[in-house]
This record gives structure tokens, C-alpha cells and sequence, in this order.
């Protein structure tokens, strides 16, 4: 198992911008916040000048990250942007339209750090590494190219990315570089009990009702192999919860036995879906969501749809899964 060596030229541009915008993806999950924050705490120690720019706000469960209260959150730019800034640096992002923000942030030049499969190769400078456990490690990885040391409060976001992305060190991408970047994140600081805290520890009420409301939604399909389940706006509304509340639920059905895909509705405001996947082994459900216009990773991926028809949207989505399950075999 090898992994992509960091291009010299992403080194020098990060070396000689002196301002930063960082983004990532919408409806940001651990890896996006837990990279962002760790490289914007790497930039600043540097003597950078450095903002966190997410169109969405972070799921309650990440605010207790150091440094989280300082993201720019929305559609409005920062101030002085873009001509303050030198250097925009899009993580753990496959497409610059998944930002949510592509039209403001294609102004400035861009550097591309991602994990994922299909990743469109946008930006000035490309780091892909789909062998990388999260983008979090290539963030611990591009500190040590700068030959910058990294404190505890770093080395605990970077931490949670590998936890978050891994599922705890459960799923396939739970390799020999994401055990020894834990490892080696420890020997820096990292405290795996207090990061386990931030994230299984301290759940919002919000999160319990809404797990409740789903799993009434639950359904299995192709004997058994096939699991799905929805959150309605409504659920939303009764559990008083936010879209980022939803972070992990989807983890029970999957934890089914006999469960080998899981697909989970999420309706959005104004009727659209978002769609996410999860699976085990060799059920490719990246395949799936780029069949739908998405992407991620072999055993975790999605997509969004404005189809508002929900039982229609469930049925193309059962035949994709039904189909890769099958060639699992």
C-alpha cells in the first residue's frame, strides 16, 4: 500500500501565499471540519492569515473542535474577499460545485486536496490520494512536508478525521496508514478519550429523536441485504434538530446483520433528497451515486436529487444498490 507523494508545487504555493481561504464541501462531515480547522491552526502558527469559509454550518457533535466558533459560515463572502486573499485551499471536495460556493472561490487560484474516486482534477495544483484514510492524514502529512510541528488541539482535529472517515476504524479504508497516523497523531497530542467524548459522548437530545422518528422508516428489501430509511422535514420540525443532527444515523441500519447496503432519504427544504449510501466489502456504492450525479468512496457515497417524488426515487435507488449487490457475489 502506497501513498501519493505531495506535489513540490503545492509545497512552494503554500509556502509563498501569505493569505488563505479554506472550503470544503456542503453539509460538512468530520473529515471536512476536522482538515480545515487542523490545516488553518498549521497556516496560522506559519504566521498566515487564514479563514475557514463553509457555505453550511458544521453538525453540533464538531463545535467543541478548537477553533470552530472562527468559521465563516453562508453564501456571503468573507470580508475583503477575494481581493484579501492570495490562496484558496478546497479539501476533501471531488467537485469545486459541491463547495456551494464555486462562483466566489474560482476567482482566486486554487489547490486541490481531496481522497476521493472521480475527483475532477480542478484547481491549480492537484493532491488526490484515494489510498489516504481521510484527508485529515494528508493534512498530518503536508505539516510534516512543511516541516511545521503540530500541537495537541491540531493533532485532535486531525485525529477525529481518521475516526469520522474510518467509522471508528470499522470500514475498509481503516488501513495500516490510518492506524499508524493515529498513532503517530497520539505521540503529538492527540486524546482519543477526549475526541471519543466530542463524538459518541456528548450527542444532542435532538440526534435520539430523531434516530427514533427514522428507525420508524425502516425497511429491508432483497432478502434482507438492503436496508432503507428516511427523515422527513417534519422529523426535523418535532425533534427542534438541524440538518447537521442527522450526522452518523445512518450507522444503525447499516449495523443490521445481513445488511450489505443502506441507502438513507433525507428530505430537504422544498421537497428535494439528499441521498446517502453506505456499504461493506466489495459493493461499490460509489458506482451508484455517480449514476445519480454524485460521488464518494467505495463503501460511503451519495448524491442529491431534485426528484420529489419519494417512492420513485426509492425505487431507481433499490434497482442501482440491487445491481451491485449482485455483482458482489
Amino acid at each position: 500500500m502506497t501513498t501519493q507523494a505531495i506535489p513540490e508545487q503545492l509545497l512552494e504555493r503554500i509556502r509563498s501565499a501569505q493569505r488563505f481561504v479554506l472550503s470544503s464541501h456542503v453539509n460538512p462531515d468530520g473529515d471536512a471540519i476536522g482538515s480545515g480547522l487542523g490545516l488553518a491552526r498549521i497556516l496560522r502558527q506559519m504566521g498566515k492569515e487564514v479563514t475557514v469559509w463553509n457555505r453550511d454550518p458544521m453538525p453540533g457533535v464538531y463545535r467543541p473542535l478548537p477553533d470552530s466558533a472562527k468559521v465563516h459560515v453562508g453564501e456571503t463572502p468573507p470580508d475583503g474577499f477575494p481581493e484579501s486573499f492570495d490562496l484558496g485551499i478546497i479539501l476533501e471536495c471531488p467537485g469545486l460545485a459541491r463547495t456551494g460556493l464555486q462562483d466566489a472561490l474560482q476567482q482566486l487560484p486554487l489547490l486541490n486536496i481531496d481522497h476521493h474516486l472521480g475527483n475532477d482534477a480542478y484547481g491549480e495544483v492537484v493532491w488526490v490520494d484515494t489510498e489516504a484514510p481521510a484527508v485529515g492524514e494528508m493534512v498530518f502529512r503536508l505539516a510534516k512536508g512543511l516541516q511545521h510541528p503540530i500541537d495537541s488541539e491540531t493533532a485532535n482535529a486531525l485525529y477525529l478525521t481518521l475516526v469520522t472517515d474510518t467509522g471508528g476504524f470499522r470500514f475498509a479504508n481503516a488501513n495500516a496508514i490510518a492506524f499508524e497516523a493515529a498513532a503517530d497523531l497520539v505521540r503529538q497530542g492527540a486524546a482519543p478519550e477526549v475526541v471519543s467524548h466530542w463524538l459518541f459522548e456528548s450527542q444532542p437530545l435532538a440526534n435520539l429523536v430523531l434516530l427514533g422518528d427514522m428507525l420508524q422508516t425502516l425497511q429491508l428489501h432483497h432478502d434482507g441485504r438492503i436496508a432503507s430509511a428516511w427523515l422527513r422535514q417534519d422529523m426535523f420540525a418535532r425533534a427542534n434538530a438541524q440538518s447537521g443532527d442527522a450526522e452518523g444515523l445512518i450507522d444503525y441500519p447499516r449495523s443490521i446483520a445481513g445488511v450489505s447496503a443502506v441507502a438513507l432519504f433525507k428530505q430537504l427544504e422544498g421537497g428535494d433528497h439528499k441521498v446517502s449510501l453506505r456499504s461493506r466489502g466489495d459493493i461499490d456504492v460509489e458506482r451508484v451515486a455517480r449514476s445519480f450525479g454524485g460521488g464518494g468512496h467505495q463503501n460511503a457515497a451519495g448524491f442529491s436529487s431534485d426528484q420529489t417524488d419519494g417512492p420513485t426515487l426509492l425505487a431507481e435507488t433499490l434497482r442501482a444498490l440491487v445491481e451491485v449487490v449482485e455483482q458482489a457475489r
